[in-house]
């Protein structure tokens, strides 16, 4: 769950919010707390290792409506993962001097996802433990970046930037990808020995986590860097702070720390697509045009899944795509979450904290998403393409199917 976000959308996040990022992180755990809450309710109840591919399902019954939201949540991991190899692309290519060639990046970027999509061939377990190696070592030196950066920063000299509510609303839209992780963790619910006890522990400590580390974080770096600088340097802040803490051997850990968060993301990001095309695929929740041929196996919705994120990584510019990825987790949550209170006699959730996820996912979305169109059009496009695609190619496909039999 720890965000490879945190690496890439520091600057762009701050063009909005200032030097209240921290707040915007604040805001956007916050707003997670609440769809975690549905999700871990969902999971225990329907342990599978669809994650809210089979909440939709169990919510909205199998047809188009689940089908679309279905074939519409696999393409937002693809996206997600698309940036998580971006980013990593970014500070690969700052650890090298900024010199590597276009075609060099591009290689990059489908080795990474090559690589990634290998180590989910071997199964669940090996990539439970590559998370925790490298997410392990990420969460260290981010807590001791943030330690000695705030401790090298001239507090006094400080100057806090103007802002508003609205430019705080649009940063935590923007880095509510950072938080995307625990729908992942949902994942793996059908191999948890006891879900209804490991999996809201897991998302709601794992919450905890990453919420103190990207407070500290985004704190130690709004003391150590004017905000001018931030902005400039956009993709790659992380890397730039360290580097005033300490030197090139701090600029060349954080980056090192930022290039195993983002394969760390892209892992598991690619583990959860492939768990979703293949589980939909298997349990016929959507139409046999696609789950009997596209997604028919496990090794095919993972070679199809690779493919699709390295498109999409090669097409799109970091910043475009992260709020593309923000914006359709938001959404997603938002679906989940409203499915959710047709079986709330089932998994015993509070409806009122159901709405508290619909309502908040929606605000946030609507704020980010009417600032997407005025900044990066393209990216507000491409999504609401992905949108009306899922479920015309949902639906075209079952009614295909309906005059075949």
């Amino acid at each position: 769950m720890m965000g490879a976000g945190l690496f890439s959308l520091l600057g762009l996040a701050s063009s909005h919010a200032g030097t209240h990022v921290p707040l915007a992180f604040l805001l956007g755990a916050i707003a997670a707390s609440f769809s975690i809450y549905s999700y871990a309710k969902l999971g225990t109840a329907f342990p599978s290792s669809g994650g809210a591919a089979t909440f939709t399902v169990m919510s909205f019954g199998p047809g188009m409506l689940s089908g679309g939201i279905n074939l519409f949540q696999y393409i937002a991991y693809l996206i997600a993962a698309a940036l998580y190899a971006a980013g990593f692309v970014e500070y690969a290519n700052i650890l090298f001097g900024g010199d590597l060639s276009p075609l060099t990046l591009k290689f990059i970027t489908a080795a990474i996802i090559v690589a990634c999509t290998f180590i989910n061939l071997l199964g669940p377990s090996l990539v439970g433990r590559a998370e925790m190696i490298a997410i392990g070592l990420v969460v260290l030196s981010l807590l001791v970046f943030s330690f000695i950066g705030i401790e090298h920063a001239d507090i006094k000299a400080f100057s806090k930037s103007a802002w508003s509510m609205e430019g705080v609303a649009i940063a935590a839209g923007i880095l509510y990808i950072n938080f995307q992780g625990f729908g992942v963790v949902t994942n793996s619910s059908s191999a948890m020995k006891t879900p209804q006890v490991e999996l809201p522990k897991a998302m709601f400590s794992a919450l905890a986590i990453v919420t103190v580390a990207y407070l500290a974080v985004s704190g130690a770096v709004v003391l150590l860097m004017p905000l001018n600088l931030i902005q400039i340097d956009n993709g790659h802040v992380l890397a730039d702070a360290a580097q005033i803490v300490a030197g090139k051997m701090g600029f060349t850990i954080i980056s090192v720390a930022a290039l195993l968060a983002c394969a760390a993301a892209v892992n598991a990001t690619i583990f959860a697509a492939a768990n979703i095309a293949a589980d939909v695929a298997r349990k016929r929740n959507i139409s046999n045009a696609l789950g009997g041929s596209v997604l028919k196996t496990q090794l095919r919705a993972l070679t199809v899944s690779s493919i699709g994120v390295t498109v999409l990584a090669l097409i799109f510019p970091l910043s475009e795509v992260g709020q593309m990825a923000s914006l359709a987790f938001l959404l997603v949550y938002a679906a989940v979450s409203y499915g959710h209170l047709r079986v709330v006699k089932k998994t015993g959730a509070k409806p009122q904290i159901l709405w508290c996820a619909i309502v908040i996912n929606m605000g946030l979305f609507t704020t980010l998403f009417l600032s997407t169109i005025k900044t990066s059009p393209s990216s507000a496009i491409a999504l609401v393409i992905a949108l009306v695609a899922s479920f015309a190619i949902e639906g075209l496909s079952r009614l295909k199917e309906k005059k075949q039999s």
